[in-house]
Order: C-alpha cells, then structure tokens, then sequence
C-alpha cells in the first residue's frame, strides 16, 4: 500500500513540474506583454482602482483607501500591480504616493484589440 502511495506522489510531482510550468518563452514578447496586461486587468479591484483613477483631473497624491471598500495593503499591492505591467505610473512606495494611468500600457491593449477588430472586419473571414 505504501508503494502505491509513493508511486501516486512521485507520479503528481513529476507531473507538476513538467505542466506546471507556463511556458512563456515560447511565445513572443509581444504576446507575453498582453497576457501580462490582461491579467492586470483581470481583477475587478484593479478595474475599480483603474476607473478611480480615471475620475480624477490630475495625479492622485493621497490615500484612495477611502474611495474603496479595501484594505491599504490590498490596494498597495494592486498599485504595484498595475504598475509592474505598465497601467499606472508613479510613486506608490513609502508615505509619498502619487500615481496616474499610463497611456503606454493603455496603448498596447488598444493595438492589440483594433488588430483583432479589424481582421474579424474584413470581408472574407467567416465564423460559425
């Protein structure tokens, strides 16, 4: 029984290590750089945190804590989040944070939409 059980353990490790991997370098840069994108933008405290941002007529340089019903190191964390794939920049370390929507990152998820859009477009492409 015991062998059974090794054998079972030894067969889930060997399994996740080999799929547990996501493989990223055998795609571009480019699609690697969207999929970072879209998965910023895949949690809806992050949309929310976005469109807060949105509202506001210049860099946000105060706590957004009351404006969200979230804990401070949650927003922290999604702010360095956002940050790391090129949504939002700015200073969101320490005391001091100050942080606005970066149109770069903004930018990429529009090209990459307006490509998909315009190739559904175009005449000759049929779907179920």
């Amino acid at each position: 029984m015991q062998s059974i059980h090794l054998h079972r353990n030894i067969a889930i490790y060997l399994y996740s290590m080999c799929m547990g991997t996501s493989k990223t370098e055998v795609f571009t840069a480019e699609q690697n750089q969207f999929a970072n994108l879209a998965k910023a933008i895949g949690h809806p405290a992050r949309v929310a945190i976005i469109g807060f941002i949105l509202k506001q007529e210049s860099c946000i340089c105060k706590d957004i804590v009351d404006e969200l019903p979230l804990s401070q190191p949650t927003i922290s964390q999604h702010l360095r989040e956002l940050k790391k794939v090129g949504l939002i920049k700015g200073s969101i370390e320490g005391n001091t944070v100050c942080y606005c929507l970066d149109k770069t990152g903004f930018q990429e998820l529009v090209n990459f939409s307006s490509a998909v859009i315009q190739k559904l477009d175009t005449p000759n492409i049929e779907c179920c």
